[in-house]
């Protein structure tokens, strides 16, 4: 897999690596305990939307939205982590997996549907 540069991703896996190298937490930061933690807080997310109807999900107040900001920074720091720990190019594996979705779901087919890829 081929970078596509040095930005914000390779800023935020240094600073998340400094921070558990500080805290000496490569003992616990395991794949599977990494992978396990960034479930949880997918889990914690999606706790913020738990019985919203579609409009209210689309239309938060000021503080659910920043504990919904923080919920994602709390995954985003999960994956990246996790990605780092496994040595993936997490920017790489993600432009790439863009581009097996651009194939999978063609525009003249997917444009309007919620239809998995196989049933297109």
């Amino acid at each position: 897999m081929m970078s596509r540069g040095d930005g914000f991703l390779a800023a935020l896996t240094e600073a998340v690596d400094e921070f558990a190298r500080e805290r000496e937490w490569a003992p616990f930061h395991s794949p599977k305990n990494l992978s396990m933690a960034l479930a949880v807080e997918a889990a914690e997310l999606m706790e913020h939307f738990q019985w919203l109807r579609q409009q209210q999900s689309e239309a938060l107040s000021p503080e659910k939205k920043d504990a919904v900001a923080q919920e994602l920074a709390d995954v985003l720091i999960y994956v990246v982590r996790l990605a780092s720990r496994l040595d993936i190019d997490l920017e790489a594996a993600a432009w790439d997996k863009l581009e097996i979705n651009r194939q999978k779901y063609p525009v003249e087919k997917a444009r309007g549907t919620a239809r998995k890829y196989d049933e297109l």
